[in-house]
């Protein structure tokens, strides 16, 4: 799905740098990240560092922003394990409840998990983490590792930004959010939305509540975003299924007013649902999307 650069965020990048980046982003094939090949060519021919260079980077990752209730743009640059570069952006659903919003650090979490990073380096902000954010980050495998970048500043560790923290070894947990899990759970279907959901319910993060869930959109095109549950010790800044594949369909390109159907999928011994919050939410994006509900 193409994706269009406005000029203004090109035009202090050298002119050889600018038309690679335009070229790669205005592919088909672009869903909003660069392989680690792609991202080691454009940034050679920046002259920045790595740092610099990603946080040249932030303001193209913020036009990806759905913001509509705060209009506040956020872009995040996360790298994962492979090499990889993500985008990441907030996004705020008008009509639906703040609790719903997906915050750009998560953004570009998911997005990077998604597509099969068992593990983020660094991650790179355009505004400082909030406390929501903090902690959903500190569900992360190799928190102790992660290097975050905010501009004019020295990186940090999460520790510095969230000292003192409550996370999974306070309730005993060894699991952690980006650790290689393949649930097991299974349904025979030939339905292409049904079998993308399940995949996500297996790779989803439920230490909590064992609600091990997935969600499938399909678009006009044809189409299909899958999205597994991510769950966090606190609770709250837990993301859950829809807003990671709303997450990934938004950062291809697509647009929202293009979902015609959903799936969701979750176990069905877990202690929650997120069959009541995905109707919601998904009724107010359009009515007509269908849902289809599988619990296993």
């Amino acid at each position: 799905m193409t994706q269009h650069i406005h000029s203004e965020h090109l035009k202090n990048l050298p002119e050889a740098l600018a038309a690679q980046l335009t070229s790669i982003m205005q592919s088909d094939e672009f869903t909003g990240y660069f392989s680690a090949t792609q991202y080691q060519s454009l940034l050679s021919l920046s002259n920045m560092t790595d740092t610099e260079f990603k946080l040249a980077l932030l303001p193209i990752a913020a036009t990806r922003a759905y913001c509509g209730i705060s209009n506040f743009h956020v872009g995040a640059i996360a790298e994962g394990s492979s090499g990889n570069v993500y985008f990441g952006a907030n996004i705020e659903i008008p009509g639906v409840q703040l609790n719903q919003t997906v915050h750009a650090e998560q953004s570009a979490i998911s997005h990077a998990w998604m597509h099969g990073e068992d593990g983020i380096k660094n991650i790179t902000i355009n505004h400082t983490p909030c406390g929501h954010c903090r902690q959903f980050m500190n569900e992360l495998n190799n928190v102790d590792q992660l290097s975050i970048q905010l501009p004019n500043r020295p990186a940090y560790k999460l520790a510095d930004l969230l000292p003192d923290s409550f996370g999974p070894k306070d309730l005993d947990i060894s699991s952690r959010l980006m650790d290689s899990q393949r649930h097991e759970y299974q349904f025979t279907t030939d339905d292409l939305a049904q079998i993308k959901a399940i995949q996500a319910l297996n790779q989803s993060h439920a230490p909590y509540t064992q609600n091990h869930s997935g969600v499938s959109l399909q678009t006009q095109a044809g189409d299909i975003f899958a999205g597994s549950y991510a769950e966090n010790a606190a609770f709250n800044p837990s993301l859950p299924p829809l807003q990671v594949a709303i997450n990934l369909l938004l950062l291809a390109g697509e647009k929202l007013e293009h979902i015609t159907s959903a799936v969701l999928v979750e176990n069905a011994n877990g202690s929650m649902s997120h069959l009541a919050e995905t109707q919601s939410t998904l009724e107010a994006i359009n009515p007509d999307i269908t849902l289809e509900y599988l619990s296993l």
